[in-house]
């Protein structure tokens, strides 16, 4: 049997597998509706989608691979991750599993979704890059995102982007317009985080430190003399005038390594390393300024209002 049989058979029997765990979301609203996608991501009909998805919806419809269809309940949204969790009543499918192994640019990925209402349509193609910043709802700015190349169009959003064995890297959140090959997703680590949040609470409560971050890639020389236990971390482009951060002494240019003892290698480790009961609470922060590693303190507090 030939490479290229063996991959088609490997790709169709990865679609086959994830199908059933995706979903067609029609969406109710005030004046308008609209479409986007979704998937399983956890027990008792826990699925995912985007905040701008759902956002200001009355009522939101799910509709599977097989037909069914059900009206889901909105449990939570988080417009700074672009990101809502649902409850689909009778699922009837397998969750889809999140990846827990690092993405690298050149992996291959997998887009399954609702482009244009053409439910469950498949896409193919890769991992162009890593820690990109999007403009989100709402003039915010989404960090940390994951730039490919696998076509998505109007209708993906919500979608999961898959890996070759058919686990979550990120989910499908935005395209630039009349461009090729610029398409985005929210990684599986922030969504991991997030997750948990929104099906306790309905929010997410973190602590606000007061800074403007992206990811970045350290020079692997540096990682290795000065000990970095990873190659990635989040820049600090902007400091907040009296924020938490800035009494903290951080400054504009500064590589963030680590919160308590979480290695920050994205905003999904940003966010859980300060969770709600961080504010108030004083934090170890360290990080890299001029190829020298530096600690300090901070106490968090809570995100002002938008």
């Amino acid at each position: 049997m030939s490479v290229l049989q063996l991959l088609s058979d490997e790709i169709a029997a990865v679609v086959e597998k994830v199908r059933p765990a995706v979903v067609h979301l029609r969406v109710l609203g005030r004046g308008h509706g609209g479409t986007g996608s979704g998937f399983l991501c956890g027990p008792d009909g826990l699925a995912l989608t985007n905040h701008h998805v759902i956002a200001d919806a009355l009522a939101v419809e799910a509709t599977f691979h097989d037909g069914r269809t059900a009206v889901v309940d909105v449990l939570g949204s988080d417009a700074a991750t672009d990101l809502a969790l649902l409850r689909v009543p009778e699922p009837g499918a397998e969750p889809l599993q999140f990846a827990d192994s690092s993405l690298r640019v050149g992996d291959f990925a997998l887009a399954v979704g609702c482009p244009h209402g053409l439910a469950h349509s498949v896409s193919a193609g890769i991992i162009s890059g890593l820690g990109r910043a999007l403009p989100g709802p709402g003039g915010r700015t989404i960090e940390d995102v994951i730039q490919t190349d696998a076509p998505l169009n109007p209708g993906n959003s919500g979608g999961p982007l898959l890996d070759v064995r058919g686990r979550v890297v990120g989910i499908a959140t935005a395209i630039v317009p009349l461009a090729q090959g610029l398409c985005f997703a929210v990684p599986a680590a922030t969504a991991q985080v997030v997750v948990p949040e929104l099906r306790q609470h309905g929010k997410v409560a973190r602590g606000w430190l007061g800074i403007a971050v992206h990811g970045v890639e350290i020079a692997a020389s540096i990682a290795r003399r000065l000990g970095l236990p990873s190659p990635r971390a989040l820049a600090v482009h902007a400091v907040t005038p009296g924020s938490p951060a800035a009494l903290a002494g951080v400054q504009a240019g500064d590589l963030l390594l680590s919160i308590e003892d979480r290695t920050i290698r994205g905003v999904g480790d940003l966010i859980a390393g300060l969770p709600r009961k961080s504010i108030g609470s004083e934090v170890a922060i360290r990080l890299l300024r001029h190829n020298e590693i530096l600690r300090t303190v901070a106490v968090p507090a809570t995100t002002p209002a938008a």
